[in-house]
């Protein structure tokens, strides 16, 4: 997280260009949405783990962050590939993660959010997609949330790749044992991961690759690859101090 709001910086500054980035959690992590209240995770179960918690930059609800890809896209709000409203430049980029999945052999959708279904439902993230994300066979799939800031669009989703999407239910807190195992049904009724969507499991470089030139295609991009440069790396490592690692930020509400 520190890492995404340092190229958002860099980028601000014109430091940086236009960044797509893609990475992995190691160990695995719980994050919470920027207004989300942290009381919904029970840190006694991810610390037994060894889980991380983090708050994040962007909104929505809890995620687990085990076994996936990231993405990130931090880009100026004048470009043209991200510009207009939230929902128009959302939907831009969900048609390079389209286009990227159709690479991988699938065939998803955006997802159409029946309005019988109250988005407040649970503390977690993949049970009910939104208006615009992506689904297979009516599953979430991608989930992906966005902020504004100093002028720059920053976006990043999240692919699980493999294992057990219910998994992040056991690190919530519930009032009841009732809920946890309907929040389990609900995830297992309405997510879904790669491998359970294509039937076998791919690496994360081959899928990295695959949703490049998914970008490539969608938004007529030549992207060059490169490591975080020195300044950004130093400025995350503030951020790390300041925020992202700090209990009084993750715990703010």
């Amino acid at each position: 997280m520190a890492s995404d709001e340092a190229i958002l910086e860099a980028v601000a500054s014109g430091h940086s260009p236009p960044t797509l980035r893609f990475y992995g959690w190691r160990p695995a992590c719980m994050s919470i949405g920027f207004r989300q209240g942290w009381q919904v995770i029970d840190m006694d179960y991810c610390r037994s783990l060894g889980w991380d918690i983090v708050r994040r930059p962007t909104g929505g609800r809890a995620i687990l962050h085990i076994d996936e890809l990231t993405y990130s896209v931090c880009a100026l709000v004048s470009e043209p590939r991200v510009r207009g409203g939230v929902l128009e430049s959302y939907q831009r980029l969900s048609e390079a993660i389209l286009a990227g999945l159709r690479e991988l052999g699938l065939e998803p959708a955006k997802a159409n959010l029946d309005p019988s279904i109250s988005k407040d439902d649970g503390p977690a993230c993949f049970d009910i997609p939104s208006n615009y994300e992506i689904t297979v066979n009516e599953h979430k799939l991608v989930g992906s949330a966005q902020v504004r800031k100093q002028g720059v669009v920053l976006q990043h989703g999240t692919l699980p790749l493999f294992g057990d999407i219910t998994r992040i239910v056991e690190a919530l807190v519930f009032e009841n044992e009732v809920q946890r195992q309907d929040q389990i049904q609900q995830l297992k009724r309405r997510a879904i991961t790669l491998e359970s969507s294509l039937g076998y499991a791919l690496p994360f470089d081959e899928v990295a690759g695959k949703i490049r030139k998914g970008f490539e295609q969608a938004l007529n991009l030549r992207f060059k690859q490169r490591e975080l440069s020195s300044a950004e790396r130093k400025r995350a490592d503030e951020l790390i101090v300041a925020k992202y690692g700090n209990d009084d930020w993750t715990r703010r509400l």
